[in-house]
């Protein structure tokens, strides 16, 4: 059904998106972990950066039909946080980061869950 480089990706969001939960749990809370510049904070980008590659990589390889289980997901705002976070690390909009967090890694992680559990 999907490929096993496709399918790899969607495992790294998945991880990629227990790391950042690891995080907030770690510091009680989305905005504590956001507020730790030094450690919490600049994981947490890192992390939202390589979910937003993942999202890339897989679009550029045709992977539409796996994307599709995305489709809930602003996938194209998701490369444009990465973006800002690239660019602009220190402009970077934390209450967009904290939206991103509490709103869309869970929709992320059940749409990569069901691909993976399709997979199974």
């Amino acid at each position: 059904m999907f490929s096993e480089k496709a399918l790899d990706r969607v495992r790294v969001i998945e991880k990629k998106i227990a790391f950042i939960e690891a995080i907030v749990k770690e510091k009680n809370s989305v905005i504590e972990a956001l507020e730790d510049e030094q450690n919490s904070r600049a994981s947490i980008l890192m992390h939202l950066t390589s979910i937003a590659e993942q999202f890339d990589k897989l679009l550029h390889n045709g992977e539409l039909e796996l994307l599709s289980y995305f489709d809930k997901v602003d996938i194209k705002g998701s490369y444009e946080l990465r973006n800002f976070i690239a660019h602009d690390y220190e402009g970077v909009d934390l209450y967009i980061v904290e939206d991103v967090i509490t709103q869309r890694l869970g929709i992320i992680l059940d749409c990569a869950r069901t691909i993976l559990d399709k997979k199974e």
